[in-house]
């Protein structure tokens, strides 16, 4: 498996590249070629041509949830002709509209439009995309310190809810030396994710994680979750997007972190 960071606020350092406060990473593994999550706008492209990877070539999209600095993207993308065989995953909720303060903030597309442009397979179970790379599906909540609080309005059917954020997810890679979580931005709990991903893959070894993991300040649920990643013996953390210098800053004290943007490679070299 080899693991590009296409998008992220920061750029690796003394690369030339461009950042921007999204996500989206380039991953190979056995054959396939996938985006997980395609970002805010057309700086997709503009890394990718950088970077030498040519988009044309992707088989899969898979969204790590609904909200637009992951799915906007998509808007440049499919300008550049990507139809027919490309199929996208995503939990059946990540392309309802979404809203906040009034405001749209989900998917740039509905699923009947983007049924017309991609294969799409929506769903909460997990998904197998390669042999040892699975898309997980909908995160129960297992730790009592990971309760999921709403971030807006979602439309389900003719209702308007409180937006639980139950589309967001994570891809898991089933390495020899265990679970490599792959994260957007963890809304569900970066904990959960875990936890549900060793029920998934029958492994209890956590090997550790790099995206968002939506932690912000010092608090007591920064406090359990370095406690979990102690706990878990996780040494392997590249955290981005959506967690804030503070809470890196903690983590660190206990478990030193990856250095993570864009134009970073992760594969056997280093995944270790």
């Amino acid at each position: 498996m080899k693991l590009t960071v296409l998008l992220d606020n920061n750029t690796f350092i003394d690369e030339y590249y461009y950042g921007e406060p999204a996500v989206s990473y380039y991953i190979e593994d056995e054959g396939e070629k996938i985006l997980f999550d395609v970002g805010y706008s057309d700086i997709l492209l503009k890394n990718a041509s950088l970077l030498g990877i040519d988009l044309k070539g992707i088989t899969t999209v898979v969204l790590s949830h609904g909200h637009d600095d992951h799915t906007r993207g998509l808007i440049p993308l499919l300008e550049q002709g990507f139809y027919g065989e490309v199929r996208l995953i995503a939990h059946e909720d990540a392309l309802k509209e979404k809203l906040l303060d009034g405001l749209p903030i989900g998917s740039p597309f509905s699923e009947k439009e983007l049924s017309k442009k991609l294969r799409l397979e929506l769903t909460k179970g997990p998904v197998d995309i390669t042999e040892n790379l699975i898309f997980l599906g909908e995160i129960p909540e297992i730790n009592s310190f990971e309760t999921r609080t709403p971030l807006g309005t979602v439309r389900k059917d003719d209702l308007v809810l409180p937006d639980l954020l139950f589309d967001d997810t994570a891809l898991v890679y089933k390495s020899d030396k265990g679970l490599l979580i792959i994260t957007g931005c963890s809304h569900s709990g970066i904990c959960n994710i875990m936890e549900y991903a060793k029920t998934v893959c029958g492994d209890e070894r956590i090997l550790g994680a790099i995206g968002g993991f939506h932690l912000f300040g010092v608090t007591p649920r920064l406090e359990q979750t370095i406690q979990y990643f102690k706990d878990n013996n996780i040494s392997l953390l590249y955290p981005c997007h959506c967690v804030d210098f503070p809470a890196k800053a903690e983590i660190h004290k206990t478990i030193p972190l990856r250095e993570v943007g864009v134009g970073l490679v992760l594969d056997q070299t280093n995944m270790y």
